[in-house]
Order: structure tokens, then C-alpha cells, then sequence
């Protein structure tokens, strides 16, 4: 088990606010990852309107809100799973399939990791390689694919690599595991912010294979991480029927109901944000593209991997550069198979994005 050091969490304001002095509402956070325009007023003013949902117990089956869900990823809602956010379900998968040994792609998030332990599990690394970009080496990777292994787990678009796998490259890792019954999850968290969505996103391939499950969440597309809202998609069903049988009823409070409902239904906002990322995305990637001090990495999602090319300068150094100034980026040194000379920052307003560019680059 690949030995994590402590780090900063996008969430981790209060123990900044402490270390450093700076209070946490002064803070600008690159490392959550979470939407920069918050929540939608049609989330604001439905909550407000509905509040006295919390008088009355949530729909034991959530149909309603699994049916948004089904409309808005196009799929069935029978193969909807809700949870109290994403990591409850990937807790639940893990559980259920109680893989003694996970394949893992890295570096990626280390709740995957931390899961497979819990069962007993043991987790391999399946390392993507800097001289690749970080980009996945699919005939590579699925020949190291064996019958002692039990899980795959995939994060699509990558964190913190931002790297994502096509559907085309997916088909193939899911017929060759198909092969050796290992089961295939794949956390899709943030999938919505890609340019072309039907380009990453797996769950169109749901309808054909039963070894794969999808895990979305809207803590970060729809910058709701307190809500704990969180679904998968999967249609395999002895395990959607187990899963069910095992996680606790009302998960999902009445307030996150109301909110999926609003959400998922939220065109306005959801044009709005993936046109804001698209626009952020292209231009600081190409501000950093052009710089002889960092190195970045083309970006899929909401966020960059930047190497820092200047020598004797660390991530750490450039960590406390910016939060002294209120600019919260995140200091990739944790991340196996990732050093001292990595950053990872997600794209915010376009005048803050250039008030940390200015910081990075003086």
C-alpha cells in the first residue's frame, strides 16, 4: 500500500485558516475542484420554495429523482443508484465486490485505495507515464489485465492528471476484462465539465456490459458538495438488487431530492458553466504552454497538472507563494508516482484565474 503523506484538501480551510492566518471566507480555492459559479438561482429559490420537504420522510425508491437523473445521463432509471454522495458508493461497490485485489490507475484520488484496504483488499498501480503525457497506454495497459485480479478502478476524466479515456479505448478495457470477470468502475465526477461529454462518458456502454458501473456526483459540476447528493449508473442487476438491499434507507435527505430535481433540469446553468470551463481551459492552457517555467498537461476537466520546470523551486514553495496571498492551489507531491515539481489548480473566474497566473508566473 503506497504510503500517503498529509496534505491540504480543497476542504481544508479551517486548518489554513489556522496554519496561516487568513480567514477562510478570504481564501480563493483552486484545489476543490468546484464549479466558480456556485449554485444556480433556479437551485437557490426551488430549495427556498420547497423547504417544507423536510416535514415529510423522502420517497424510499427516489423515482422521481432517479428519473431526472436518467433524463439528464441518458439512460434508464431502473440502472440508477442514488447515495449519499459519490464516496458512499464507491464504499458500497467496493464492499460488495470485496475485490482481494484492485487494479488502479495512478496517480489518481487515494479514496479508492483506502476502500480496497478496508475489505482486506490489496491495491496494484498501474502507473501512467509523464513521457506519455499521463495519458493511458490502453494495449499496454489491458496486458497486464490477469485472472488474480478482481476490480479496476478508473477516475474519467483523471485527478489530478486531467487525462480522460475515450469511449472507443473503453469498450476495449471492459471486453478484456470481461474475459478475466473483473468488475470495472469508473468515477465519472468530472465527466461534465469535458468539451464533448459523449466522447468520455461510459454510460452509454452500460446498455451492453454488465461489469461496469459509473460513479457521478454534484460536488463539483453543480458546486453542491454539502448536499451529498451522489448516483451511479450500472445495469447489472444482482448487484443494483444487493446494493439496495445493504445501503441504509433515505440516504438522500428531502432537500437533496428537491435539489436533483431542480438540477439536473438546470439548462441555463449547465450551458453556462461548460461554456465558462471551455473558454478558461484553452486560454490558461495556452498562457502555460507558452512559458519556459511550467510544463502543463492538455486538460479534460475542470482543473491543470502543471510540472514547474524551474529548478530548485518545489510545489510546496509555490503553495505557500499563493495561499499567502489567498490563493489556494493544490500541492500534487502526495500523489503516487508524483514528486515535489507537480501543482494542480482548477479554473475559476477568469479574473481570479489571473490573479493566480500572475502569482505562478512572477
Amino acid at each position: 500500500m503506497i504510503k500517503h503523506k498529509d496534505h491540504f484538501h480543497g476542504s481544508d480551510l479551517e486548518k489554513i485558516e489556522k496554519i496561516y492566518g487568513i480567514k477562510k471566507e478570504d481564501i480563493i480555492s483552486f484545489s476543490a475542484n468546484v464549479n466558480p459559479l456556485g449554485i444556480s438561482s433556479k437551485l437557490r429559490d426551488g430549495i427556498k420554495d420547497h423547504i417544507d420537504c423536510i416535514t415529510t420522510y423522502p420517497d424510499r425508491e427516489y423515482s422521481a429523482l432517479r428519473q431526472c437523473i436518467a433524463i439528464y445521463c441518458g439512460c434508464e432509471s431502473e440502472n440508477v443508484i442514488v447515495g449519499n454522495g459519490s464516496t458512499e458508493l464507491i464504499s458500497l461497490f467496493v464492499k460488495i465486490e470485496n475485490p482481494k485485489k484492485a487494479l488502479i490507475l495512478g496517480p489518481t484520488y487515494s479514496e479508492y485505495e483506502r476502500e480496497i484496504s478496508l475489505v482486506g483488499g490489496k491495491t496494484i498501480y498501474y502507473p501512467l507515464k509523464e513521457e506519455n503525457s499521463f495519458l493511458l497506454d490502453t494495449n499496454d495497459f489491458v496486458s497486464k489485465l490477469s485472472e488474480d485480479i478482481d476490480m479496476v478502478i478508473i477516475c474519467n476524466p483523471n485527478n489530478p492528471t486531467g487525462t480522460a479515456i475515450n469511449t472507443s479505448d473503453m469498450r476495449k478495457i471492459l471486453d478484456a476484462c470481461m474475459a478475466f470477470h473483473i468488475f470495472v468502475m469508473v468515477d465519472e465526477t468530472y465527466v461534465e465539465f469535458a468539451e464533448d461529454v459523449s466522447k468520455i462518458s461510459a454510460v452509454g456502454l452500460t446498455r451492453t456490459y454488465n461489469n461496469i458501473a459509473i460513479l457521478r456526483g454534484t460536488s463539483k459540476f453543480f458546486a453542491a458538495p454539502g448536499l451529498r447528493l451522489g448516483y451511479a449508473i450500472c445495469s447489472n442487476e444482482d448487484l443494483i438488487s444487493e446494493i439496495n438491499k445493504r445501503k441504509d434507507p433515505w440516504t438522500i435527505n428531502s432537500i437533496a431530492v428537491v435539489a436533483g430535481t431542480l438540477m439536473f433540469t438546470d439548462e441555463e446553468y449547465i450551458n453556462k458553466t461548460r461554456k465558462l470551463i471551455s473558454s478558461e481551459r484553452d486560454r490558461l492552457y495556452k498562457i502555460f504552454e507558452e512559458s519556459s517555467r511550467f510544463k502543463p498537461y492538455k486538460p479534460e476537466g475542470n482543473f491543470m497538472l502543471l510540472k514547474i520546470l524551474e529548478d530548485g523551486l518545489t510545489s510546496g514553495e509555490l503553495f505557500d507563494r499563493c495561499i499567502k496571498k489567498g490563493l489556494m492551489i493544490r500541492d500534487c507531491s502526495t500523489f503516487p508516482y508524483l514528486g515535489e515539481n507537480y501543482i494542480r489548480f482548477c479554473f475559476m473566474n477568469p479574473s481570479d484565474n489571473d490573479k493566480l497566473v500572475e502569482t505562478l508566473l512572477q
